[in-house]
């Protein structure tokens, strides 16, 4: 039997020694290895969930060629792998008793990794959604602006940006996990922004993650229902692009969904250019028998 090639760790110090230096080789498409890895460094294991983080990387040849995380209750992420490398994580994660809810990952790793955990578990995998990747080139501001301005959260403003958070979270199919976390860490160093009407009433919001390798994402972006398509989120993406890039940024990202053509066009608009799609995977509720690990 060959030996697994997968090295699997809940030491988060341990992991970035090891494949740190790859995820930073490529920042816009390991955005999310990046990000996230840093928020658990500076917030703790426990800021997307109350169970620990696992991560684990692919090594051939002594070097990193892979790698993946995950952050229960969240989805398993992916970096880019082979058809192959797909068969053999299946089998690694399965064979560890890794209860996985979903996966996402550009776009042909997802679908190899969700045709490979069908074929180990039998779980069924549903496309959750499609995503483009993009990056800011050169910045333009959507006209004509809504009245109004873009100012920074407070701790005032602690309880709708709760609740806005957990209407996003929803909304995209995302558990709200941690969320006061999120909300500590955001407030504090002011990583979100309203955009708020003449009267100061907040009416959208758009978050940037820590800067990681150089690069940053706008995420979340949103407006509740009955105030959209009155270019608040607009102005407020616009608004939070312009302050990363200002404030050092090499690169700005943010995902978006392709069944919204409407978001598509404005992120375009504002000055984003596509970098890859990827996708997100749900996998139906099955049990996986554990192995035992002699504990």
């Amino acid at each position: 039997m060959r030996p697994d090639p997968w090295h699997r760790t809940d030491d988060l110090d341990r992991f970035l020694r090891h494949a740190g230096d790859f995820l930073r080789s490529r920042p816009a498409a390991h955005t999310v290895a990046l990000t996230v890895t840093e928020n658990l460094r500076t917030r703790g294991p426990r800021a997307y969930g109350d169970e620990p983080p696992v991560y684990g990387a692919l090594e051939r040849d002594g070097t990193v060629r892979a790698a993946y995380f995950r952050t229960p209750p969240h989805r398993l992420n992916l970096t880019a792998l082979t058809g192959e490398e797909a068969v053999s994580l299946a089998a690694h994660l399965a064979d560890a008793g890794e209860p996985l809810p979903g996966v996402g990952a550009d776009r042909d790793t997802a679908a190899a990794f969700a045709a490979a955990w069908q074929a180990r578990t039998g779980a069924t995998p549903v496309l959750r959604q499609r995503q483009r990747l993009y990056r800011l080139g050169t910045l333009a501001v959507p006209g004509p602006a809504p009245e109004g301005r873009a100012r920074i959260v407070t701790e005032a403003d602690r309880p709708r940006l709760l609740t806005w958070y957990e209407e996003f979270a929803e909304a995209v199919g995302e558990p709200a996990a941690g969320a006061r976390s999120w909300a500590d860490a955001k407030i504090a160093r002011g990583g979100v922004t309203f955009w708020e009407t003449p009267d100061g009433t907040p009416v959208a919001m758009a978050g940037v993650t820590v800067r990681a390798a150089g690069q940053v994402r706008v995420a979340p972006v949103y407006t509740p229902a009955p105030l959209r398509g009155r270019g608040y989120a607009g102005a407020v993406t616009a608004e939070v692009s312009r302050a990363a890039r200002d404030a050092g940024a090499d690169e700005v990202l943010l995902f978006t969904d392709l069944a919204n053509p409407t978001s598509n066009r404005l992120y375009r608009r504002i000055g984003y250019r596509p970098v890859a799609d990827f996708a997100v995977y749900d996998f139906e509720a099955r049990d996986i028998p554990v192995r035992d690990a002699g504990r």
